[in-house]
């Protein structure tokens, strides 16, 4: 059975940019596109390096879709469901995300 798990207040994570959280053991990159309450989360853990750096990306939209570029070389991964867009044997986990009163939550 799955369980939400508090991370953080919606507050922490500033509009348009992303935060690393740990779930279990797992770095997860959270992210806040809008000033909104929607959430997106992936893997922190960019496939191309083995580095722990999605959660510095730069937030972009493209063919109305939302992606976060790698601060790396610059691999786009969508936020949805961590697909990459130059190589989809690269994609990373995507984690079901929500805010819950104020609270950003990750279903375990």
């Amino acid at each position: 059975m799955s369980q939400w798990i508090t991370i953080c207040s919606i507050d922490d994570i500033l509009p348009q940019t992303g935060v690393c959280a740990l779930l279990g053991h797992q770095q997860v990159a959270v992210f806040r596109p809008h000033r909104d309450e929607q959430v997106f989360a992936i893997s922190n853990i960019d496939p191309f390096f083995e580095a722990s750096v999605l959660s510095r990306g730069l937030i972009a939209e493209h063919d109305g879709d939302l992606w976060v570029a790698s601060p790396l070389k610059k691999q786009r991964f969508r936020l949805r469901d961590g697909k990459c867009m130059e190589d989809e044997s690269h994609s990373v986990a995507h984690f079901d995300a929500r805010v819950k009163d104020g609270q950003v939550q990750l279903k375990a």
